[in-house]
């Protein structure tokens, strides 16, 4: 089974980083600078931030349908970087990491989930994409609950 991951779209995001702290807190985010290699993870490269660089912390909503699964939650995305997308291979940002898997249909209902731990992302997303109700997987950090990734079938 094919797949494909892809970051989000920079250019939702690119007008939060001339906003100052006053109107960034008025939309529900906060200016930050990461203090560590890793626990920074930007949502649009799927990559750790490095320690010094800036990004913004923003409430999302990931899961934007009109279903009782609708799910939001804070997320990192960095300034200037491009929208990464990884075709059968689950991007860094999930190395090491704990996962939560949620399978939803087209209509934005829970099918199934998993639980996928450090290198078991790939057969994890494989084993839910053998059901063919599921459209797509959202991946979120199993311990934070924040939103990871959308993980869809190839070709989608």
């Amino acid at each position: 089974m094919a797949y494909s991951i892809t970051g989000l779209e920079p250019d939702r995001f690119a007008p939060l980083f001339a906003m100052d702290d006053a109107a960034l807190a008025a939309c529900n985010a906060r200016r930050v600078i990461a203090t560590a290699d890793r626990g920074f993870p930007c949502r649009i490269s799927l990559e750790d931030a490095r320690a010094g660089e800036a990004l913004i912390l923003v409430h999302h909503t990931s899961h934007d349908v009109e279903t009782p699964y609708r799910s939001a939650y804070a997320i990192y995305v960095r300034p200037s970087v491009v929208a990464a997308t990884y075709r059968d291979a689950p991007p860094p940002v999930f190395e090491g990491r704990l996962l939560a898997l949620r399978a939803f249909d087209r209509d934005g209902m829970l099918q199934d989930a998993r639980l996928a731990g450090p290198g078991e992302a790939d057969s994890a997303i494989r084993d839910l994409f053998a059901d063919d109700r599921i459209a797509y997987i959202d991946a979120h950090n199993a311990a934070h609950g924040c939103f990871a990734a959308r993980i869809e079938r190839d070709g989608q």
